[in-house]
């Protein structure tokens, strides 16, 4: 009675638990450099300046720079190109995207008391996309290990009657009891066995052993990934300045984030021991959630060309929900039954529970030396312990094994910038460059991002036009799947970006 139920329930909708992992902290616990034009040409290195709105987002004290009331938009082109190894197998996929980098304003308010420390504060609001998930490529070759590794690996240890539908159920009622009763691993076996890739070794209920009608070393392998959406944030913000030569602020941050995945691996073989010749594996994941964190910072003159700047950024604790789909075809060449297509689809919306992750926090410091009227040179350091991000409940055991294992793999990593601005009359000259290190230890999983910026920007007295194009690579391996088939793809991607800005004094 009681699995009946919870199939009545789970009809739907059903709410079960997924296996989260480091790929999916690390997609929502790291950025990009995003924002205004000026912000971007210079490589975000701006913790010791202020006075652009973007800055904000790297110390809060930057919006008591400005010495009028001020606004921006800004908009922008990414543009994605990235190349795929798999096997020996090479791809090449390329896509761009057109959206609203920035947008916001910073009203200033000067304290008529000429004698208080307290020269003016700031309030300031702003949106920035932190993170830019549109994304598709491909990769294909010749792989050694087969998809029923991944069906298997899951399916091994599962009971018979728990992996399996009772007579005369349907395929979207076994999906969504199986899911409701006893969770994502035993879907995926469930797929498995239903499309004819596994084997029981006998069907008794109790059964928990299984193989692969799948044989060979030898497998004929396309994967394609399509990902879109956006990480972004609200900024809002107070900031002050005390003295001539002290700035201080604090951020308030609204999180949000869209993420959308649809994967497609596809699969063949010709091994006459195989009586599963074909698997076409499909899934869509779409993840929504919300966020806040908090920024404290300061800026100080020094001397008159020298400045220095120290922020810290809070941990981000976020909030998200998962929605999944899945969708198995097989061909299958059986002396028995013939040759013919299995078709297994669910039809089912996985609606799974609500769960939360605590990304690390990050201090940076900052030093400018400023040439007068004529420009300027900044640096930034930033360190963040990736190490420290937590998916939670921490009590729940997935999670705390997953917690467990980025503490281990998972490193502390630091950023390098540099930007420099030149001024001529109205027109300003702008470069950057950075360094960030990759937060795996083994950085052969993710290595160092390179990139550098380019900028330019005309002055029109209360209104100012700039324009940025900023360039970025980083190398990777990465997994088709967690479990069973493991074998790595290498993912070279070069990220560019052109973004044109309007400021306008208020």
């Amino acid at each position: 009675m009681k699995k009946v139920i919870i199939l009545i329930m789970g009809v739907l909708s059903i709410s079960i638990s997924q296996a989260q992992n480091i790929n999916d902290a690390l997609r929502y616990s790291t950025g990009e450099i995003s924002g205004t034009a000026r912000f971007q040409s210079m490589s975000g290195a701006f913790g010791a300046l202020g006075g652009d709105l973007s800055a904000i987002s790297i110390n809060p004290a930057g919006s008591a720079v400005f010495t009028s009331s001020y606004a921006s938009f800004s908009l922008g082109v990414d543009n994605k190109d990235t190349d795929t190894n798999y096997f020996n197998g090479r791809e090449n996929a390329s896509n761009s995207d057109f959206n609203l980098n920035q947008g916001g304003g910073v009203f200033i308010f000067k304290n008529s008391k000429t004698d208080s420390p307290w020269k003016k504060f700031s309030l300031a609001i702003e949106y920035d996309i932190t993170k830019n998930y549109e994304n598709d490529w491909k990769a294909n070759g010749t792989g050694n290990i087969s998809i029923g590794e991944y069906f298997l690996a899951n399916a091994q240890g599962l009971r018979f009657d728990e992996i399996s539908a009772f007579p005369g159920e349907t395929t979207s009622q076994a999906y969504s009891e199986i899911g409701s009763a006893y969770g994502y691993t035993n879907q995926q076996a469930f797929l498995g066995y239903d499309s004819y890739i596994l084997e029981p070794a006998n069907t008794n209920d109790d059964n928990t052993l299984y193989s692969s009608n799948i044989a060979g070393n030898s497998f004929q392998q396309d994967y394609n990934y399509i990902a879109t959406g956006y990480n972004g944030k609200i900024s809002f913000n107070i900031g002050t300045q005390y003295g001539e030569n002290t700035y201080f602020g604090l951020n308030l941050n609204s999180h949000f984030l869209n993420y959308e995945r649809f994967t497609s691996f596809y699969e063949t073989n010709n091994d006459a021991a195989s009586v599963v010749k074909e698997v076409l594996f499909e899934n869509t994941l779409a993840t929504n959630g919300s966020g806040f964190s908090f920024q404290l910072g300061g800026i100080f003159k020094l001397t008159n060309e020298l400045r220095a700047g120290i922020t810290y950024e809070s941990p981000t604790w976020m909030s998200l929900e998962d929605e999944t789909t899945q969708y198995v075809e097989t061909f299958v060449s059986d002396e028995n039954l013939g040759d013919f297509y299995q078709v297994v689809d669910p039809n089912i919306l996985n609606i799974f529970e609500n769960y939360r992750i605590q990304t690390p926090s990050k201090i940076t410091g900052s030093l400018a030396y400023v040439f007068g009227t004529q420009g300027l040179i900044s640096v930034d350091y930033s360190r963040r312990d990736y190490s420290k991000t937590k998916f939670k409940p921490t009590s729940d055991p997935a999670f705390s094994a997953e917690n467990a294992l980025m503490a281990n793999v998972l490193t502390a990593a630091s950023t390098y910038k540099i930007g420099a601005e030149y001024k001529v009359k109205q027109f300003s000259f702008r470069g950057g460059y950075r360094i960030e290190e990759s937060p795996y230890a083994d950085d052969t999983i993710i290595g160092d991002l390179t990139g550098y910026s380019l900028g330019l920007g005309y002055n029109f007295g209360n209104t100012n036009l700039d324009l940025a194009y900023t360039s970025s690579k980083q190398d990777r391996s990465e997994q088709f799947y967690n479990v069973g088939l493991t074998n790595p793809v290498a993912l070279d991607t070069k990220n560019s970006n052109i973004t044109l800005t309007l400021g306008f004094k208020l």
